[in-house]
């Protein structure tokens, strides 16, 4: 039994993973966006869903114990809204410039996070996050199976309507700007107004991803959005395969596999005292595994089936 529940307990959080892969997918996969900064977005939308959904609490701004589905809806419209703003500012950069100015908005947000005490709680976090049947917390199988089937419904409904847009005029549109900018806007395109698009849309989905998670958890402290986070990400879709949604959701699986039981071998292996300094023998371990699917699948485990050709046609024969 507690086997199932463990079980259950992964998934749920890999599925949580997934979500944030699905909005990388969505920025780096679709559109050539090179975001560094998927910690600032995933703690962007735990903290503004945790602030909203928690109850009242003297020593800080917030608390106004809305409904849980309250504050994932408010944290997809923050994270939406933050892209914009980072966006507007950015998406005119290429490549290695957009990726460090997002890494360094995600450590601002990660400093404000631990030092706005007011807002955020600073330090110590955010506790007393209500959970999803949380009725059912004394009986772990059926908490975590609970927990599991409506995350697994947010990758689903995620899932259904990314493939929608992926085979939309929209998404054909994404992928032209990404192969060959002039061309697109040689058919009537804006890239610049695109990128906007495609960036606010992985920046709610991101935010919403930091929702699930933090009411899951029902804890959420600053160091939890650091740039590892971003790192594991960016393993997750690479191992994956970048523009397919469902390696996406296959990488986030594999990859936070690989983690967990990483980090459950050097808790065997290690003593005590020298675990916290082998923690980062993960990262090494993440390393070398992308080191080897790169040299065996190049475009990762289900890489994206993609012809310039055939996405530049049907925009001529739509316009």
């Amino acid at each position: 039994m507690e086997i199932i529940a463990y079980a259950a307990f992964f998934l749920t959080v890999a599925m949580t993973y997934a979500i944030i892969c699905l909005g990388l997918n969505v920025q780096w996969g679709q559109t050539g966006l090179f975001n560094v900064g998927v910690a600032g977005f995933v703690g962007v939308g735990a903290y503004v869903s945790a602030a909203l959904t928690t109850p009242d609490a003297a020593e800080r701004i917030g608390g106004f114990d809305l409904p849980i589905l309250a504050g994932w809806g408010a944290a997809a419209l923050m994270g939406a809204l933050l892209a914009i703003a980072i966006g507007v500012l950015t998406l005119r950069m290429r490549a290695d410039y957009l990726a460090i100015t997002t890494f360094g908005i995600a450590v601002a947000l990660q400093l404000v996070f631990q030092n706005a005490e007011s807002l955020t709680g600073g330090a110590f976090g955010l506790a007393f996050i209500p959970r999803p049947f949380a009725a059912l917390q004394g009986q772990a199988i059926a908490f975590n199976l609970a927990n599991l089937a409506i995350t697994l419904v947010v990758v689903l409904a995620l899932y259904l309507l990314l493939e929608h847009l992926l085979r939309s005029p929209w998404g054909r549109a994404l992928r032209a700007v990404r192969e060959d900018e002039i061309a697109a806007q040689a058919l009537g395109k804006n890239p610049v107004r695109l990128r906007l698009q495609a960036f606010a849309l992985g920046g709610a989905i991101m935010a919403l991803a930091g929702a699930v998670q933090a009411h899951f958890i029902g804890f959420i402290a600053p160091g939890n959005y650091l740039p590892m986070m971003t790192f594991q990400v960016w393993a997750m879709l690479i191992v994956g395969g970048s523009g397919n949604n469902r390696g996406a959701i296959l990488g986030a699986v594999l990859v936070w596999a690989i983690w967990a039981l990483s980090g459950a071998l050097i808790s065997e292996v290690f003593p005590a005292d020298q675990q916290a300094r082998a923690a980062s023998l993960q990262i090494v371990i993440i390393g070398v595994m992308l080191c080897i699917i790169l040299l065996w699948r190049p475009q990762g485990i289900l890489p994206e089936v993609r012809s310039v050709s055939r996405h530049l046609g049907h925009r001529k024969k739509e316009n």
